[in-house]
């Protein structure tokens, strides 16, 4: 039996209650039977719940009350960048100016609105120190297959046709295999020394006619910055390749270094990590795409381009992949990017990355006595703890995670990067205070104590949730759908 708060919504459903109220109509009413093909009607009523406005507001708000986010609470999301959202952004993007604007009108009649995604590109060119940028791609993944099919067009055009293989290191993202593929290369891993950065031994031993492209991030996943950026760049452009640059951790050194500047010839950027576009629930993205020089003429078509002083989309590109998404990208989203970069400023941006590497260089040397530290050297802007201790005592990282739930934590990333046993990989960013740090720290060293002297409320966990622990990967492979007949 379910409590009121608890209640489905067909549970809390009683005939003939309604939640809303319609005017009389004032209109001929038509007959749908003549209008659409048989097939197309139903034959009975849908099976819809019938309530309240009241409870259909409470049903709402109770839910609303389980999810997790950025407004409600701590999410040290490691490799998500889960950072505050300023809420100027949705204000600018709401504007009607912007928010009633059509994607087909003339151009004259939104060149304030290209002129803002001019900006934007520009602003993104200082940042990453690249020659041009497309705000096309819809989400960082997109941006990597674009940024591949580029490098792919790039290699075509010279006659490099024999260029099939995207190196990806040991400790990368799932994605950047994953593009690689989708984009028709295949992958070949770079082993990671046991300090977590590439192996230039084994890059060198990989490398060759077939290299097409490097894919890294900098600081990679592990939280570390790549010392020898310079000679992987050489190793890989003397071997006639390119060096993708993959955004996810642009966080880590925003305004301090410029994947450029590194040797990098693509990178994409996560508007809703670094430049703070609302992060996950499926909503639009953006994964707009810088390159060099020699990559501009294969860029996605159109390029907002000024010409004087009209702002204008450019579709004379012979050489462009075509377009990766209908219309000009994710508007709303590059408007909230642009109002953050306006609204930081240049030491605003340098200010993020300073204390995301404080916050987390803090949190990791306080957690180092509790949990083990697979990399003892500061990290940047997250950092990977290992729970094999606490395994050595029956407790899993995933037991953990689930525990932290009863303090009203979002759980870190786990068991990522794979190069990492049992591992915990925490981001903390720069929008949290001290205190909010050391109070998930507290909780984490408390949960290492339970794990030692009774690990029984930590495998049982989490307590204190409205369900009890799910089956995640039987719910994922063998979803269950539910239809409720009337």
């Amino acid at each position: 039996m379910h409590n009121q708060d608890q209640a489905l919504i067909f549970e809390s459903s009683t005939p003939d209650r309604i939640g809303y109220s319609l005017p009389e109509m004032d209109v001929q009413e038509l007959d749908l039977h003549s209008l659409l093909p048989e097939g197309y009607l139903r034959e009975e009523e849908a099976n819809l719940p019938e309530v309240s406005e009241l409870d259909i507001m409470r049903h709402y708000t109770a839910l609303s009350k389980r999810n997790h986010g950025l407004d409600s609470g701590f999410y040290p999301l490691g490799s998500c960048t889960m950072k505050y959202n300023p809420k100027i952004n949705e204000n600018v993007a709401r504007f009607n100016g912007f928010a009633h604007l059509h994607p087909l009108q003339d151009e004259s009649s939104v060149q304030g609105a290209l002129e803002l995604l001019y900006d934007l590109q520009q602003h993104l060119i200082e940042i990453t120190g690249m020659d041009e940028v497309t705000l096309q791609p819809a989400a960082g993944a997109h941006g990597e297959w674009t940024g591949l099919m580029l490098i792919r067009a790039f290699h075509e055009a010279n006659g490099d046709l024999n260029r099939t293989k995207v190196i990806v290191p040991d400790s990368a993202h799932g994605t950047n295999p994953a593009s690689a593929t989708i984009a028709g290369f295949d992958t070949i891993t770079v082993k990671s020394t046991d300090q977590g950065l590439v192996d230039l031994e084994d890059l060198r031993r990989v490398v060759g006619e077939d290299t097409a492209a490097l894919m890294l991030t900098n600081p990679n996943t592990l939280g570390l910055f790549e010392e020898h950026i310079l000679e992987i760049a050489e190793i890989v452009h003397d071997a006639g390749g390119k060096i993708y640059y993959d955004g996810a951790n642009l966080n880590a050194v925003l305004s301090k270094a410029r994947p450029g500047d590194m040797g990098f010839d693509v990178v994409h950027l996560n508007l809703h990590k670094t430049f703070t576009g609302p992060h996950g629930g499926g909503g639009p993205g953006s994964g707009p795409v810088g390159v060099k020089a020699d990559l501009i003429p294969f860029l996605p078509k159109p390029i907002i381009s000024k010409r004087g002083d009209e702002f204008v989309l450019d579709y004379d590109r012979p050489q462009s992949i075509g377009r990766v998404k209908p219309f000009y990208g994710n508007f709303g989203i590059n408007v909230r990017a642009y109002t953050y970069i306006r609204s930081m400023g240049p030491d605003g941006l340098k200010a993020v990355t300073e204390y995301a590497v404080l916050n987390a260089n803090y949190m990791m040397r306080r957690l180092a006595e509790h949990y083990d530290l697979p990399f003892d050297k500061h990290c940047k802007h997250e950092f990977v703890l290992s729970g094999k201790r606490q395994k050595k005592l029956g407790v899993r990282t995933l037991d953990i995670a689930k525990r932290l739930l009863d303090f009203g934590y979002h759980p870190p990333t786990i068991y990522f990067p794979l190069n990492v046993e049992e591992c915990i990989m925490i981001e903390p960013t720069e929008t949290e205070s001290k205190e909010t740090l050391d109070s998930f720290v507290d909780i984490m060293i408390q949960i290492a104590k339970e794990a030692e002297e009774n690990p029984e409320v930590v495998q049982e966990a989490p307590h204190t949730t409205v369900v009890g622990r799910l089956d995640e990967t039987t719910a994922a492979r063998k979803p269950i759908l539910k239809y409720q007949k009337a």
